[in-house]
């Protein structure tokens, strides 16, 4: 069983359909293996119910050859800002603790329907505001590469060989997972589930993706339905996808993507699913390598990596060649903006009436309100809220909130002006360095950090634009090192074509479970 928990889905969903395994009996091995990995602190929420149920179901869709199809029998979680009937969807907050929706997502919602498997609900950064899943009312989430379990539970292929993770000193400093997704990446990264779904404001899936070895998928604004997902930035929120390989990002986007009439952003046409080529060719692709994306502080070997990387396409017959995006810099300056003001807007509902946490306060509502407030949420959320409310206010609108949305479209522009100009995709880093850790991190307050970690991630939620993470080599620390691909609107396929064709050339290594990492 550990080695059906670290293959791909096609392969199980094969041998799910010709009997070999039981629904069951990997639900019981994934729901295990997440008591093993606990210590790194993935799950809020272990839906061991929930998955059990859902596997016996499918078990007896199976034993009836009725199966529903690839993800039938497949086990997923779902990241804690995404609303689950009748569990816990607590965005890793006080002031939503204690609340159960009375209804599923559109994007869990269609993944259950398909016989997915529910093994629980992960960790966050509160309200998805991080860049390190450090910021959670239940704890930080702890990246697997870079950790002891990584060496007493797993190994991975490397050039035909079995490698087993060096041990690391009992006093080491653990690496942070990034963020706010963490949860889900730790989650797919230690094979409790085969994929996971976050959500991506400014590099919210892409980025604990890079720093914890997986494919991390930002889709199109609009779609992929948000209904359900408990909003950070309306106008840029996108669900996320995080997956092992590209070929189960694919699987998990062709289940949840497409119109919802319960969702006004999301597009209403339908949606065409994305079937990849296994021999796929490049010669004719025209790569941007844009200037601005090699910033100060970008690491020597990611920078070698992203050299290596267009070598790989031009030796491929593909034309790279180097582009601007002359208002990169910007993008990050506006979207603090944006953010807050939009913050401030959707939180204003929790005020211990209408949602949320209830302070024990009667003596004004005025009070209540404030008391309410400050126990329900942290110093991060509280510091974004009072500074949307100050960009907000009649005399600083102006000067704040629609100059940064002037700024979002010349962003976008130049990226129109890249397309246009026959540019099919743009390869860039990720994330500047490989996973620092928590001694590190800390170093820097919240706000500094994103600055720092959403600097490549952030322009294309600004522009709507698909990106994905592709893991490509391990640093001489021994952890991932990835870059990112954007594509213009829409171009899913594209995109997902050149990644799978990467994923292919580097061959970045698979964690296995090491047979002595009991199961039953």
């Amino acid at each position: 069983m550990n080695k059906v928990l670290s293959t791909p889905i096609k392969e199980v969903s094969q041998k799910i359909y010709s009997g070999a395994v039981k629904p069951s009996e990997i639900c019981k091995a994934s729901v295990n293996l997440t008591s093993i990995v606990k210590p790194l602190n993935a799950y809020i929420t272990v839906t061991s119910d929930v998955a059990e149920e859902q596997a016996s179901k499918a078990d007896v869709r199976q034993r009836k050859n009725s199966l529903l199809g690839q993800l039938d029998g497949i086990p997923i979680a779902v990241k804690d800002n995404y609303c689950v009937k009748g569990k816990p969807t607590t965005c890793a907050s006080r002031m939503l603790a204690n609340f159960s929706p009375g209804y599923d997502a559109t994007v869990y919602e269609r993944l259950r329907k398909q016989g997915a498997i529910l093994i629980g609900k992960t960790n966050l950064d509160e309200f998805a505001m991080g860049s390190g899943t450090i910021d959670s009312l239940y704890g930080p989430t702890k990246n697997l590469w870079g950790s002891e379990m990584l060496s007493q539970f797993y190994s991975y292929k490397s050039e035909n060989c079995t490698v087993i993770p060096r041990k690391l000193h009992e006093k080491t400093t653990w690496r942070i997972a990034g963020g706010s997704s963490g949860g889900s990446a730790v989650a797919v990264a230690t094979g409790t589930c085969y994929a996971a779904l976050g959500s991506d404001t400014g590099g919210s899936t892409r980025n604990p993706a890079s720093y914890c070895g997986l494919i991390g998928l930002k889709p199109t604004y609009g779609l992929v339905s948000r209904y359900g997902l408990i909003p950070l930035l309306n106008s840029m929120d996108v669900p996320g996808i995080l997956a092992r390989t590209v070929d189960d990002a694919v699987i998990i986007l062709n289940a949840i993507a497409g119109c919802d009439p319960a969702d006004p952003t999301a597009v209403q046409k339908e949606y065409v699913s994305i079937k990849l080529p296994e021999t796929i060719d490049v010669g004719n692709l025209r790569v941007g390598l844009p200037k601005e994306y090699g910033v100060k502080g970008i690491s020597n070997e990611v920078q070698d990596c992203w050299d290596d990387v267009a070598r790989h396409l031009e030796e491929a017959g593909a034309s790279v060649v180097p582009v601007s995006l002359p208002h990169t810099d910007y993008s990050i300056v506006c979207y603090s903006v944006l953010n807050r003001c939009d913050v401030a807007s959707n939180l204003a509902c929790y005020d211990g009436i209408e949602y949320g946490h209830r302070a024990d306060e009667s003596s004004s509502a005025h009070e209540l309100y404030k008391k309410t407030r400050s126990e329900g949420f942290n110093n991060v959320v509280k510091g974004r809220i009072l500074v949307g409310n100050y960009f907000l206010l009649a005399e600083n609108y102006k000067e704040y909130y629609l100059k940064a949305m002037k700024m979002r479209r010349l962003i976008a522009q130049d990226f129109d002006v890249i397309w246009n100009n026959n540019i099919d995709i743009l390869l860039t880093p990720t994330t500047l360095t490989e996973a620092p850790s928590y001694h590190e991190f800390a170093q820097l307050d919240n706000q500094t950090q994103c600055l720092i970690q959403d600097h490549c991630t952030q322009p294309a939620n600004m522009a709507g634009l698909p990106a994905i993470n592709v893991p490509i080599k391990l640093s001489r620390n021994e952890l991932p090192l990835s870059l990112q691909i954007m594509a213009p609107l829409f171009h899913e396929q594209r995109l997902l074509t050149v990644a799978k064709w990467i994923e292919q050339i580097v061959q970045f290594p698979r964690l296995e479970l090491k047979e002595s990492c009991l199961l039953e």
